[in-house]
């Protein structure tokens, strides 16, 4: 039965302002660990490996959430989801910053991570509320703030872990994240949920999750503790029978949380393919980078502090930030295969070229700066094409998917650099050797130039 549509009720500036200083507010939160690992790894007396699991967790949770919160938001109402995240990223925030060990500062990180999925609940509030044109704007204005969270949190964690605790670099954009949320809520009107005959796919849902979890976790357990062959095949085992199940699932449902025939499209898959490969390889480099900057000067690093670790950082942050800008007009202009062909190409002869020359503060700091342009500009030249490639009903969860595909090469990356280093411990000082991060730069560079055979093995796939 036909039910009356309620117009939604525009909202002002101030409702889009406080959207997008709770942005600001998260990426702040989000980017605080990266130049602050180092310093947590020592406090806490943890491996560069276990280290990785600081950053991982946040993704992990964030993998998990992002393809939900979507359809959670267009169900139930944007606001109504995001509120409810916030009240979760509020827990985890403040539990990290009362965090006397790795375990519950991991639980933090594990609540945290349900903030990736702020943005598509923001992206829903603004599309109801404005015009197209209107709503352009504003989500340009939320992704722009998120992204100078990032820089602020890179900035000023250094400063507020050695000034005061790194207890307060997790516990002050909390707060922030608080008030703003309460500003959210008073200002921002509630948005209809779209009425629909057909019920959420909840075991599409719950069998999606699960396979992103069991591998996300498995990843986790298998480049830092070591586990052996068997351990590792029953895990292999786990993923692969959720992903089966999924599958099923979602071939027989009635409205499937993702429609399989998207996935089987050349668009979409090389996509996912090409960003997973470009985004392993990022993430090698953010968690190689600030260790060798900390690394005690009298040897092969340069003893930098947490401080100075986020202004040897803010450059690629910056770096970063300018990329998402360009990687949509860059894909417009020259395609998104030409794109990630130059971005791979830059990226993996600074990774080689680093394997031999790490000896001065500005050759890691370049390295960063073009390995994040060229991550940003690929990454969102890939999304961008993928959203025009797909039917427009589709594009919510297409893009989402993709997300979910960086975030996971990120983790890896990460994961695959803190074991590289733990394999190259020195066995008296127990700090990573020199060549074990030359190692892991080589890798990383190998990595980048995989892209190029999957761009030409697509190409080929596409032409046949």
């Amino acid at each position: 039965m036909s039910e009356a549509v309620i117009s939604p009720v525009r909202i002002g500036r101030p409702a889009i302002g406080a959207l997008g200083i709770l942005a600001l507010a998260l990426g702040t939160l989000q980017s605080v660990v990266e130049p602050a690992l180092p310093l947590l790894q020592r406090e806490l007396g943890v491996s560069p490996g276990e280290g990785a699991l600081v950053g991982s967790t946040l993704l992990i949770t964030g993998a998990v959430v992002t393809p939900v919160a979507g359809t959670l938001g267009d169900r139930y109402g944007g606001k109504r989801v995001l509120v409810r995240l916030m009240a979760v990223v509020s827990v985890g925030g403040l539990l990290a910053g009362l965090a006397p060990n790795l375990p519950v500062l991991l639980l933090g990180q594990v609540l945290q991570g349900v903030m990736v999925g702020a943005l598509p609940l923001s992206f829903i509030l603004v599309r109801k509320h404005l015009t197209t044109g209107e709503s352009q704007a504003a989500i340009g204005l939320v992704v722009a703030l998120f992204t100078g969270g990032g820089m602020l949190g890179t900035l000023f964690a250094g400063p507020i872990a050695e000034g005061l605790s790194w207890h307060w670099m997790f516990a002050l954009p909390t707060i922030a994240i608080i008030a703003t949320t309460l500003v959210v809520t008073r200002l921002m009107p509630d948005d209809p949920p779209i009425r629909s005959d057909n019920r959420i796919d909840w075991p599409g849902v719950v069998l999606l999750s699960g396979t992103l979890l069991a591998f996300m976790l498995g990843l986790v357990t298998v480049t830092s503790a070591g586990l052996p062959p068997l351990a590792v095949g029953a895990l292999a085992v786990v993923v692969a029978a959720l992903a089966t199940g999924w599958v099923v699932v979602e071939r027989r449902a009635a409205a499937p949380m993702v429609d399989l025939r998207m996935l089987a499209k050349p668009a979409m898959w090389n996509s996912c393919v090409l960003t997973f490969v470009i985004t392993t390889t990022f993430g090698m480099v953010a968690f190689l980078l600030p260790q060798l900057f900390a690394v005690s000067a009298d040897g092969y690093g340069f003893g930098a502090g947490t401080t100075d670790i986020g202004l040897f950082l803010l450059p690629g942050a910056i770096a970063g930030a300018v990329s998402d800008s360009v990687g949509g007009i860059a894909a417009r202009r020259f395609g998104p295969r030409a794109v990630v062909v130059v971005g791979t190409v830059v990226t993996a002869a600074t990774m080689i070229a680093l394997a031999s020359l790490h000896t001065a503060a500005w050759q890691l700091v370049l390295a960063k700066v073009l390995t994040a342009f060229a991550a940003g500009v690929g990454t969102t030249a890939l999304l961008a094409g993928t959203a025009t490639a797909v039917e427009a009903r589709d594009t919510g969860i297409a893009t989402s998917l993709l997300v979910v595909t960086r975030v996971i090469g990120v983790a890896l990356g990460a994961q695959v650099a803190g074991a590289i280093l733990d394999a190259g411990t020195h066995p008296m000082t127990g700090l990573p050797t020199e060549s074990a991060f030359a190692t892991g730069f080589t890798v990383a560079g190998l990595a980048a130039a995989l892209s190029l055979l999957v761009v030409r093995f697509t190409r080929n796939g596409a032409q046949a």
